[in-house]
Order: structure tokens, then sequence, then C-alpha cells
């Protein structure tokens, strides 16, 4: 069953509630027996993994990407294929 968070209309408590998905919750508050209101709350959001911070992509050195040299290319391996 999910939680739900109610707020009180007279003295704005926040109690949590578990019910179900159908069910209408009408019990007065806990501490002052006002109504109670549902709040909805926004869903937290995870950024997992690389390339999600602003540091993520850019250069180390603080430079724009725009003002960095381009990368040397690498030097070819020679492979030594002698036969002997």
């Amino acid at each position: 069953m999910p939680l739900y968070d109610y707020q009180c209309s007279q003295c704005q408590a926040v109690t949590e509630i578990r019910h179900g998905f159908d069910a209408n919750h009408t019990d007065p508050c806990p501490k002052c027996g006002g109504a109670l209101k549902r709040v909805f709350n926004p869903a937290p959001i995870l950024f997992k993994g690389s390339g999600f911070y602003i540091t993520d992509s850019r250069p180390s050195n603080g430079a724009a990407a725009s003002e960095s040299k381009p990368a040397e290319p690498k030097p070819e391996s020679k492979s030594s294929d002698s036969a002997a």
C-alpha cells in the first residue's frame, strides 16, 4: 500500500497515512481534529552515472572547449613482422 501525506487545514501539521489507491481518507487530524487535505510532493530525481554534472563535460583546466587545442594525432605503432 502506498504512503500519502496529508496536511491539516487548521494546524498545518503534515501526517503520513498508508492506504490503498482507491480508498478515500476521511479521518480528522490526529493532533487537532481538523480536516485533512492530501499533499502532492514532487518525485525525487537521481542522476547516476557519468556525464550528468557540468564538470564532467568541461576540460579540467577550466578553459572553454572552443579555446582548447585539438588533440594531437597519436603516432602509429610500427609492428615488426619480419620473418627471420
